[in-house]
């Protein structure tokens, strides 16, 4: 995904430690791809996203399984998302 809507992101963006999946830059979004693993690393992704609201970033997170079956939906879902704020 590089463009939705008129919104563009970029994919595997560092943010200070971290580096996220998908981010729009304008509207500060980041969008979080998970698999399975993620069910383990629940501390690390607590801590990640706290420091990521801390500097105003909203994080919209997706298992890898509905992006590849409803990819339709999870688009129009992180459009709501975004413009929800403008």
């Amino acid at each position: 995904m590089r463009q939705l809507g008129s919104y563009k992101f970029r994919r595997q963006q560092p943010i200070g430690a971290y580096i996220v999946d998908f981010i729009c830059l304008e509207k500060k979004p980041i969008i979080e791809l998970d698999c399975g693993q993620h069910t383990e690393q629940d501390v690390h992704d607590e801590k990640r996203s706290a420091w990521l609201k801390e500097r105003g970033y909203r994080i919209l997170r997706y298992w890898n399984h509905d992006v590849l079956q409803a990819m339709g939906v999870v688009s129009a879902d992180i459009l709501t998302n975004i413009e929800k704020e403008i």
